[in-house]
């Protein structure tokens, strides 16, 4: 038995942000529809390195392929010259059962579906016109949202706030120089959060950022950094005045905002509204207002993994790509 081996810059010749955003779009409509085996996340924290490990898994239904997922964010790998998040993905014949390509990409495929997801649940949860977007958050992850959102729309202006100012100043000189945009740090995330028609927030938070007397009607949120049971990115009262959109109901009850919203005793898991994968297959409404307040509660789903491997596993069949292991 031979195994396909790929590495983070093979992997990143494969695919690109739209095709990402296609493909997760898709696998959303599959997990709304119920074809798919999706399993529960498997979450470790490492406190005494200050780490955080997910192992997300899934299988959509007539695929070729099914997928293993682990991702890690240590904190305090900078300081030691190595990325804060790291990964990688396996890859098993859906036929078969036999592992056919081991993924090591340094978690690139989970940060641009990650991305790719931010975008899906803007072009469903916002208004159709975004003047400016307010980012928390001026890390990696913050890169791979906005590049994803400009897929989906077409923002004058972006304000980026970080507690490290210098980062933020970085990443706004960034977004001038590679997208065009007029782009600028904000002094504080009230500020970032009043002034934005769009807000997202990436950053991994054990404490509120965002509150909710600062967010104007007709804003939209996503939230991407609470993908563990104790991180928070957004003002449990401002779930009780918003749509709250959740990736899967179930996860985002034990992670994520509801589940934060839910134990200040401000909201119940009935008040959520259908989950992201449900309006992807046109099985309920996104925004239904302009002056509607709308949150994604993405805590991150296994199929969209699932389809970024099956994507990947599937182009490479006809290609020399990579290197070959004998198990």
């Amino acid at each position: 038995m031979r195994i396909r081996v790929l590495n983070e810059d093979e992997t990143r010749a494969l695919i690109d942000p739209a095709a990402a955003i296609r493909e997760c779009r898709a696998a959303y409509a599959s997990l709304g529809r119920g074809d798919v085996e999706q399993p529960d996340v498997i979450t470790i924290r490492v406190r005494e390195h200050h780490g955080d490990v997910h192992a997300k898994g899934g299988y959509i239904h007539g695929t070729r392929h099914f997928s293993i997922k682990v991702a890690t964010g240590f904190a305090d790998n900078p300081k030691r010259d190595l990325p804060a998040n790291s990964g990688a993905v396996w890859v098993f014949d859906a036929e078969t059962g036999v592992l056919k390509l081991m993924i090591l990409d340094n978690g690139f495929l989970t940060e641009l579906r990650t991305g790719a997801a931010g975008a899906i649940a803007a072009d469903l949860l916002a208004r159709p016109e975004v003047d400016t977007v307010g980012i928390i958050g001026a890390g990696v992850q913050a890169r791979y949202q906005l590049e994803a959102l400009l897929q989906v729309r077409t923002p004058r202006r972006v304000l980026v706030w970080s507690r490290d100012q210098a980062r933020a100043r970085a990443f706004a000189v960034e977004a001038r120089d590679r997208w065009a945009l007029s782009a600028e740090a904000a002094s504080s995330p009230v500020e970032a959060v009043r002034s934005s028609d769009l807000v997202i927030t990436c950053t991994s938070s054990s404490t509120p950022i965002v509150m909710a007397d600062w967010v104007r009607p007709g804003t939209h949120i996503t939230a991407m950094g609470a993908d563990m049971p104790h991180k928070q990115e957004l003002d449990p009262a401002l779930l009780a005045r918003a749509t709250v959109v959740p990736d899967r109901l179930s996860q985002c009850l034990t992670q994520g905002e509801i589940h934060h919203a839910v134990a200040a005793g401000l909201f119940r898991a009935d008040q959520a509204h259908a989950e992201l994968g449900a309006i992807c297959a046109g099985l309920a409404p996104g925004r239904t207002r302009d002056d509607e307040i709308t949150i994604a509660d993405q805590t991150g789903v296994g199929v969209l993994d699932a389809a970024m491997a099956n994507y990947i596993a599937t182009r490479i069949d006809d290609r020399p790509a990579g290197r070959w292991l004998d198990a």
